[in-house]
């Protein structure tokens, strides 16, 4: 397939070139910078400026564009980035994708999105047909989603993947958790009771990679593995896999301390299940948590 990838250099965005690329496919990355080869397209998503006729010949787009969730606090401005960096990305590859004659246009988008869709679920198990919860997060999904609502109305095949937490000690969650683990900090953070919607990072790739040839799948799917654990759970199984004591707790007002609003996103969880995802017969590579963490590490 030729693939047009935007948020190409991210976390995800990195392991999932590295994965098409291997398989392949013909892949073109959209840039906010000048293109240093043919390879790189240009485009200014801030101001809804993509040339439509970049899409053309082009078979799938995937856009995993966003600034990073967590990381700092939560302040206004930074809440605006948030929200730009994911909606005027996919509105404007959803119009362009849109205004392409019916025969010229890409037959898939597969658009990011996030198990904050959910909000806090506490024990209760969700799957795709769950409606929105409540917050930041929450809203930001909802609208993040509508945004490619062009793309769809055209009769493009859209899959809003879900994503939980991919694990890879390259980045993401598990980063700064090995290093505080191995420094003896590890420990659960407030109640422990919270569950965490984890995925091996090679399964968010294969997934991401099967529903790109399912021509039978659309819609929200959830990215994560088939057994959320809390955060407890996840606790003990890192320390046991790193060989290093779990005993320091973190207080849920020292998160709320330091990180303010986006405290909620650490102190609250969301058990979202694979519902699409089983029933489409996704071959899991870590069905579990302990193979997971001993893949990523």
């Amino acid at each position: 397939m030729r693939i047009l990838l935007a948020g190409a250099s991210g976390f995800l965005g990195t392991a999932l070139r590295e994965r098409l690329r291997a398989d392949g496919h013909d892949l073109r990355q959209l840039v906010r910078r000048t293109p240093e080869n043919g390879d790189q397209i240009p485009w200014k998503p801030s101001s809804g400026h993509l040339d439509p006729a970049a899409l053309r010949g082009v078979d799938a787009v995937i856009n995993l564009a966003g600034a990073s969730i967590g990381g700092q606090r939560w302040t206004n401005s930074y809440k605006r980035k948030l929200r730009s960096s994911r909606v005027d990305t996919t509105a404007t590859l959803a119009r362009a994708i849109a205004s392409l004659p019916a025969d010229e246009r890409p037959k898939v988008l597969l658009n990011g999105s996030a198990k904050g869709w959910y909000g806090d679920t506490g024990d209760t198990p969700v799957e795709e047909d769950a409606p929105p919860g409540d917050g930041f997060l929450s809203d930001l999904c909802r609208v993040w989603e509508a945004a490619a609502r062009p793309a769809e109305d055209a009769g493009v095949r859209v899959v809003y993947l879900r994503s939980g937490l991919p694990l890879d000690k390259r980045g993401g969650l598990l980063q700064p958790l090995v290093l505080l683990f191995k420094a003896g900090l590890g420990g659960r953070i407030g109640s422990g009771r919270q569950y965490i919607p984890w995925m091996s990072l090679a399964d968010w790739v294969g997934a991401t990679v099967f529903l790109l040839e399912r021509d039978d799948i659309a819609g929200p799917v959830n990215m994560n593995a088939p057994a959320p654990a809390t955060n407890a759970e996840f606790t003990k199984e890192l320390a046991a896999a790193l060989h290093r004591p779990a005993i320091v707790p973190v207080p849920g007002f020292v998160i709320q301390t330091v990180l303010g609003e986006f405290s909620t996103e650490i102190l609250t969880g969301t058990r979202s299940l694979p519902g699409v995802l089983n029933r489409a017969g996704y071959p899991w590579l870590h069905p579990t948590l302990p193979a997971a963490i001993r893949a990523a590490l």
